[in-house]
């Protein structure tokens, strides 16, 4: 506890255009091997790259829903290294000019306190190649379709100091990316990528330590993993009496470690400069209010209307509002179903997304769509439906079955409310079980849930509970 961690990360966003940054090839994603490269992408002699419009555009919607500065003049620089997956020998980058300079987001933390984390800077730049090292049993292969992919590059500063706040923070940048539709954010496809820049200090020193950089992470559950084990790992080296090695490490998985990959290169070993092919790129102040104009509602912005407009509190409102898909479905759901809005969060937070987990699939792709969900939740509220006879109507519409009303009538789900019905079946579970009523009365009040269940037991589970608990206290309390 002597120590503070100091994170950092570097969020690679894949742009969500039909082609790449500086040639006319697709983006698709999924194709043969070396079919999408064309000359432009490969640095053929004699072809010129030309910037995609379309890039900047995202990148200053971006810069606006972070609160940044946009660069009214911006310069794409060469970053030279020499990879086998960068068939130009550099990387067309952003250095010392960024399109997007300074802003923040706001994450929320435990205890449901908030934090402000900065952004450093987001710059465009060109993806690389991809090397493949599990198809040739003696060699790497090599698929330059991805090279020229344009990406925005998202640095934070080093303001997170727990793994769970960088996750928190990752999240954040994640929605807001896919709010703005400007990527699909889907990490197991390459779009959305995560280093992520660690180093320990003693508490109460503001000089920063020595730092590794854990490598293109691909899932949020690695990378929390991966900064945790590297939290501990650089306490131990300094514990005992080691020194920390600047490098870039890679996570395994596998055995939950960190590993040495390569010592961590300087901004000067890769020696940028200008690219000569390149024109300086420039941001009018009309451009960017066209763009501010056509922003969507945030998550924070949405956040906070469903708190105001819906009464739901801080944590439902947040889930709710993690993606635009998941927030549309829920106003959808509300609308259908004129049932409480705590009501139908409660639904989407817990029945319908353990059902997306366990099938592994995303809001879009639910069976169950916010229409047939609102029809279920619309005879929950109306006492149609019992909460427990409302799962079994759940799981129907999943598998298919159709909408609530016409499964509720052929499987004969319906509530039971008849008073009389419920009576009789009260009495009988009193005078059937004389032992348990003399323990109630004589003031064990749990014994109460035993005649609920002989109840709901005798009902086939369609006696309305309210009206069982009710008329059971009645009754079991007359001597």
């Amino acid at each position: 506890m002597d120590w503070e961690p100091v994170v950092g990360l570097e969020l690679h966003a894949q742009l969500s255009t039909k082609s790449k940054i500086f040639s006319s090839a697709s983006t698709a994603y999924g194709a043969a091997p070396n079919t999408q490269a064309c000359a432009v992408d490969l640095g053929l002699p004699g072809v010129l790259p030309v910037l995609n419009a379309e890039v900047v555009r995202m990148a200053v919607k971006f810069g606006l829903a972070v609160k940044a500065k946009i660069s009214p003049r911006s310069v794409f620089a060469r970053k030279n290294y020499f990879y086998p997956d960068l068939p130009k020998g550099y990387q067309i980058s952003q250095y010392e000019l960024p399109i997007v300079d300074k802003g923040e987001v706001t994450i929320q933390i435990d205890g449901g306190s908030e934090k402000r984390i900065g952004v450093t800077r987001a710059h465009l730049e060109e993806d690389a190649g991809k090397s493949i090292h599990d198809v040739f049993p003696d060699a790497t292969g090599i698929d330059l379709n991805r090279a020229g992919t344009p990406l925005i590059e998202i640095v934070s500063d080093p303001d997170m100091r727990s793994a769970a706040e960088a996750i928190a923070y990752m999240r954040k940048i994640h929605s807001i990316v896919r709010y703005l539709d400007i990527c699909d954010g889907n990490m197991q496809q390459g779009s959305f990528r995560c280093d992520a820049n660690v180093s320990v200090r003693k508490k109460g020193d503001t000089r920063l330590g020595t730092r590794t950089e854990l490598k293109n992470l691909n899932s949020f559950r690695f990378v929390e993993r991966a900064i945790e084990y590297e939290i501990e790992r650089q306490i131990d080296v300094l514990e005992s009496g080691g020194e920390v090695a600047q490098e870039t490490r890679l996570y395994d998985p596998d055995g939950n470690e960190t590993r040495s990959m390569r010592g961590k290169e300087e901004a000067n070993d890769y020696r940028y400069f200008p690219d000569p092919d390149l024109l300086p790129v420039e941001v009018t102040d009309e451009l960017v209010e066209e763009i501010r104009a056509s922003l969507p509602e945030l998550p924070d912005a949405k956040r906070q209307r469903f708190c105001d407009h819906y009464g739901l509190n801080a944590y439902d409102a947040s889930n709710l509002s993690l993606s635009r898909e998941l927030a549309d479905y829920f106003e959808r759901t509300v609308e259908i179903s004129g049932a409480t809005p705590k009501l139908c969060a409660n639904w989407i937070s817990g029945e319908l997304a353990g059902a997306l987990n366990k099938a592994a699939l995303e809001i879009g792709q639910s069976p169950v769509t916010p229409e047939l969900l609102g029809g279920m939740l619309k005879r929950l509220a109306d006492e149609t439906l019992s909460g427990k006879l409302a799962k079994q109507v759940f799981d129907a519409m999943w598998s298919g079955e159709g909408e609530a009303d016409a499964i509720i009538e052929a499987k004969g789900l319906k509530q039971v409310t008849d008073a009389g019905e419920i009576e009789a079946l009260v009495d009988a579970a009193i005078a059937g079980n004389p032992e348990q009523v003399a323990q109630y009365r004589a003031g064990k009040q749990k014994v109460l849930g035993f005649f609920v269940g002989q109840v709901m037991k005798a009902s086939q589970g369609k006696a309305n509970p309210g009206q069982v608990n009710e008329l059971l206290k009645k009754k079991l309390g007359n001597e």
